[in-house]
């Protein structure tokens, strides 16, 4: 899900062609389409809560819709105002549908309060690595196609342990690579955000959108499986 308007042999040319930083105003906007973004998810995930069997039975066609609003709609609709806004929040509803059979098992299992745990603990590391990208003076723009290939591992590792394996350890294994992954994601696309890479604030959040989300799934699941003793 990270795949979504990056180009890395563009990007991956590093500060040999130097692009002018984002402006304030740019960041600004993106930061609060976040958390807009953020918002939508929550409503999606409260609104069919209720209906938790049921998304489960047709999480298949919820992802599909997700996969199609973020590789064909948000691209359509790029420099058409308020279409490209309701592609942002429509695929972000949908991802907080997505996460509801996993968010009513933790709740069913007596878990619940995981749920604000992890998301305590991702919004402060990511907050962590996004200020870390943006004051660091390194150059993390060669990043690009190993953290890709790297997605395309995991990917491939994640459908082979799913329908094949369906290992435990193999399952923590590969979550723990998710939450490392998308951390490392965290830090390339902030930069790349800051030194003006994108040309939509649009684009720009929904990348950031997909390594909160990602690195929060991923920490949701890791305490799901190692929950504290109450």
């Amino acid at each position: 899900m990270a795949l979504y308007d990056r180009d890395y042999n563009t990007i991956n040319a590093g500060y040999a062609q130097k692009v002018e930083s984002a402006s304030v105003s740019f960041m600004k906007k993106t930061y609060q389409l976040l958390g807009a973004s953020m918002v939508a998810a929550a409503i999606g995930a409260y609104l069919t809560m209720p209906y938790a069997a049921a998304v489960m039975q047709y999480r298949w066609f919820i992802f599909g819709a997700e996969l199609l609003i973020l590789f064909f709609g948000l691209g359509m609709s790029r420099g058409k105002p308020g279409l490209n806004l309701f592609m942002l929040f429509a695929f972000t509803f949908l991802t907080g549908v997505s996460l509801v059979p996993l968010l009513a098992f933790l709740i069913g299992a007596g878990s619940g309060g995981t749920i604000g745990t992890a998301f305590l603990m991702t919004s402060v590391l990511f907050g962590a690595l996004s200020i870390f990208a943006i004051n660091s003076k390194s150059d993390f723009s060669n990043w690009g196609k190993p953290l890709f290939i790297t997605l395309i591992v995991i990917i491939i590792a994640s459908l082979i342990n799913y329908f094949i394996l369906q290992s435990p350890v193999m399952h923590i294994v590969i979550t723990a690579g998710i939450l490392l992954l998308f951390s490392l994601f965290t830090i390339y696309d902030t930069q790349n955000i800051a030194n003006g890479a994108y040309d939509s604030e649009v684009d720009a959040a929904v990348s950031l959108y997909l390594d909160f989300l990602n690195m929060f799934t991923a920490i949701l699941q890791l305490l799901g499986l190692f929950p504290g003793d109450d």
